[in-house]
């Protein structure tokens, strides 16, 4: 059986108007694409791509040019939904004067949380996203990072069914990125759907199934992340020493040289006809034979290739 539609976006598009001259800028133009129950899904781009747009759009915040979207089945704005959504925005605001144990709380309770174990609970989500040491310290005295963990619990106080984070990893040091990555697969292990943008692409390429590439407001990548990966050229990493200066000139039309010492070359080739054609080469010149290096394709090399 396919997996439920969780969230839906169909021709999604946005369009601003600047200020004194009113000239149109499209945001967002005609996206479409669509969230399961229980998978990680990555929502990439370039700064500028429409991420954050498309969100706001998603939970309500800003009002769609044209097209749609859905959470759960139910067409956006629907406050009824997104009680069954947590959300972390990029630049999560928390009031100054609050500690993160009121703010926390205070979310929780907007959620219609309450009782006499709350406290415990409200705790509990806190010491999972690492402020157990901070929390009855004023917001305004903590930093960048730890306002983004404080955000993290706010959005996860409730137990959602979806998790909508933008740029979870905004401000952390790596031991915080580890335990958001360990937290999101918790999540999907408790059989939860997150949907999340980011710039770290080896954070996503290591968490998500699935991805979303925007650019100029367009989707231009969709799939899932090991076939999008799978289906890239397949590129090699040959070293050669002894290589003479006519040789390094015709292993330059063979292929991108990427590392050069004295007589030794590294280059990198695409196809397994290239290995062919320069190991030939190689050997007709007298040229030694280092190592012969698959290498297989990364996020960031398809988001380069694509997004870019």
């Amino acid at each position: 059986m396919s997996q439920a539609v969780i969230l839906k976006v169909d021709r999604l598009a946005k369009t601003f108007r600047k200020p004194f001259t009113g000239k149109k800028v499209e945001a967002v133009r005609g996206v479409s694409f669509e969230v399961h129950q229980g998978e990680i899904f990555g929502f990439l781009g370039p700064n500028g791509a429409g991420k954050t747009t498309t969100i706001k759009m998603l939970t309500g915040l800003i009002a769609p040019t044209g097209g749609s979207g859905s959470l759960f089945g139910v067409p956006v704005p629907s406050p009824e939904a997104m009680g069954r959504v947590g959300f972390l925005p990029e630049n999560p605001y928390v009031y100054p004067y609050l500690t993160p144990r009121e703010f926390v709380s205070m979310c929780g309770r907007l959620n219609g949380l309450g009782g006499a174990d709350y406290g415990a609970r409200v705790e509990k989500v806190l010491a999972r996203v690492g402020m157990s040491e901070a929390i009855d310290r004023p917001v305004m005295n903590l930093s960048k990072g730890m306002l983004q963990r404080v955000g993290l619990a706010a959005a996860l106080v409730h137990e959602p069914e979806l998790l909508i984070l933008d740029e979870p990893m905004s401000g952390l040091d790596p031991v915080g990125r580890k335990e958001v990555r360990d937290l999101i697969l918790e999540e999907r292990e408790a059989g939860r759907t997150v949907f999340f943008s980011s710039h770290i692409l080896s954070d996503v390429e290591m968490l998500c199934d699935r991805v979303c590439i925007l650019r100029r407001g367009e989707v231009v990548v969709m799939g899932k992340m090991q076939e999008l990966l799978a289906a890239g050229s397949r590129r090699s990493e040959i070293a050669l020493r002894d290589v003479t200066s006519d040789m390094r000139d015709e292993l330059g039309k063979l292929g991108h040289v990427v590392k050069e010492m004295g007589q030794t070359v590294a280059v990198e080739v695409e196809g397994d006809e290239r290995v062919r054609e320069l190991l030939e080469l190689a050997f007709r010149r007298g040229a030694r034979v280092e190592h012969v290096v698959p290498k297989r394709e990364t996020l960031e090399d398809l988001f380069v290739r694509r997004a870019l």
